[in-house]
């Protein structure tokens, strides 16, 4: 495995913690390079990790981030998950990546998993740099939420204002987790392995925290992530989905709304987070994964 580099750039006033995976080969001149984000309350060392490391052994130079407000990132409150500033990250990761001597600024693409598959192709769809657009098990983070719970999410965002006050006059932030402590017989199969990756040996991380500030669900309320994602057009996507995965459908969408540029690549019998590190899957994920950016990105 390729041992990363700690960098950091600027977003928003901001500097993000990444680490840069560059191949062991030789190379001619610059090379192509993939910005690659994590999940919602994960951080870039948990699946990230896994895929900016594969990929590099493809020839590319990767580069996973912390998002703004979290992981080792900087950002005051914590835990908050900002969608706009999520997609701004993308952006400026790309501008990091861009005047860097090693890569190549015509040949940059992008990978978002779960979260970030939302927040990736919607910042592709304005910001031409990056050339080729990729998910995993991509999710609209606001209607995964707001689908199974509808009042309750409204109750989120009734209260984001409230607590916006709060925190004005000193009170500690207030945290919504997104997973239970713990599951029994009654616990939806794909929330159960959500629980077991990121709180098991499997996949946690200190840094993880499974949860995000209240305060968000107003500026979630505000982003739908792929209403506009035809505009990624003529620029090619690939969105890859697990056949038993419940978001699958936000990739069949959005593919469908894009189309001719787009695919969809299902993994037969993968959920949502077994594509985060289930070797089975993953490595069908990856080849598809190298493939694709080899074909537009060069390596």
């Amino acid at each position: 495995m390729i041992t990363p580099t700690d960098v950091t750039f600027a977003s928003s006033g901001m500097q993000l913690a990444a680490h840069l995976y560059t191949p062991e080969s030789p190379a001619d001149g610059p090379r192509p390079a993939i910005v690659i984000g994590h999940p919602m309350t994960g951080v870039k060392e948990q699946t990230s990790a896994v895929y900016a490391s594969r990929l590099a052994e493809w020839g590319f130079i990767t580069l996973a981030f912390d998002a703004a407000y979290q992981g080792a990132s900087e950002g005051e409150p914590r835990a908050l998950e900002d969608p706009f500033q999520r997609a701004e990250d993308f952006r400026n990761a790309v501008t990091f990546l861009s005047t860097r001597t090693d890569v190549d600024p015509e040949r940059i693409g992008v990978l978002g998993i779960c979260a970030s598959g939302g927040y990736a192709p919607y910042a592709a769809q304005t910001d031409h740099r990056m050339k080729a657009v990729a998910t995993v098990s991509a999710a609209d983070a606001t209607l995964f939420f707001r689908v199974p719970d509808p009042e309750g999410f409204a109750r989120l965002v009734a209260a984001s204002g409230a607590a916006r006050t709060a925190e004005a006059r000193g009170e500690a932030p207030r945290l919504v987790p997104v997973l239970p402590d713990r599951v029994d017989e009654n616990t939806p199969a794909e929330t159960a392995e959500f629980v077991d990756y990121y709180k098991t040996p499997r996949g946690a991380h200190p840094r993880s925290i499974g949860a995000f500030l209240l305060r968000s669900a107003d500026q979630l309320e505000q982003f739908d992530a792929f209403a506009d994602v035809a505009k990624i057009a003529p620029r090619p996507l690939l969105m890859i989905a697990g056949s038993e995965a419940g978001t699958k459908g936000f990739s069949e969408g959005a593919v469908a709304a894009v189309g001719d540029s787009a695919e969809l690549f299902v993994i037969d019998g993968a959920s949502h987070p077994a594509l985060y590190d289930i070797e089975e899957y993953v490595a069908q994920a990856v080849a598809r994964l190298g493939e694709f950016f080899t074909e537009h990105l060069g390596a």
